[in-house]
């Protein structure tokens, strides 16, 4: 697998109904390591051709996911959608692993506020997002990403630390990192403005950029 990009420890799915096998093929595509997970063993088949691991294994288990290495990975979703106890319990095994990023599908805004009460770093509805747009926001630092075609996006990004204090005449974002700014809302703003020719990169300034999928994403990697 030489062709899959650097991506330290990649990501777990958990779940392979429609929503989960969508985002786990998402995020092969996008040349991303990943390990899916379901505990039934005909979606286990189904997906094993697929993708490049599958395991079946009961999600809430946490002896089960330490043995399938999730210690290592930095980043799980757990897309169940059946049971509401099943993703709860899912996320409270995670928590107990220690998993930097923890995802987890919501049905509804009473799940939603359980699964963010017992430790997920963030909560997805799937009816109103697709799993193209997760898996951008997932592998990468934008805060919101919306895809056109197979190129250009447009993105909302923080402003990299390495980068702050300096103005954008100086730093040359187009020539160097193929991005262009349109849009920037400072700290203790309301609302976003359009960003002049000469601005001033502060720390925690939110900007909306726009440029291909790839430079998009070396930008908002920038430390």
């Amino acid at each position: 697998m030489s062709d899959r990009k650097s991506d330290p420890g990649g990501i777990a799915v958990i779940g392979l109904g429609r929503f989960g096998s969508h985002l786990a093929e998402s995020l092969s595509a996008l040349g991303r390591e990943v390990l899916a997970i379901d505990r039934d063993a005909q979606q286990v088949q189904k997906w094993s051709s697929m993708l490049d691991q599958v395991a079946q294994a009961d999600a809430t288990d946490e002896g089960a996911l330490r043995q399938l290495g999730l210690t290592d990975l930095p980043r799980v979703v757990v897309a169940i959608g059946a049971s509401v106890e099943a993703s709860v319990l899912t996320v409270l095994a995670l928590v107990e692993l220690g998993i930097p990023q923890i995802w987890a599908r919501a049905t509804s805004g009473q799940h939603a506020k359980i699964l963010s009460s017992v430790g997920a770093h963030r909560v997805i509805f799937p009816e109103a997002e697709t799993g193209e747009r997760l898996a951008h926001l997932i592998i990468s630092r934008t805060l919101d990403f919306v895809e056109f075609d197979e190129a250009f996006a447009v993105a909302r990004v923080r402003v990299p630390r390495s980068l702050a204090g300096r103005p954008t005449s100086e730093i040359q974002l187009l020539d160097r990192y193929g991005v262009r700014v349109i849009g920037v809302k400072r700290p203790g703003e309301n609302r976003y403005r359009y960003a002049s020719h000469v601005l001033d990169l502060t720390e925690d300034t939110i900007l909306i950029v726009e440029g291909t999928i790839e430079q998009i994403q070396r930008f908002a990697a920038l430390s």
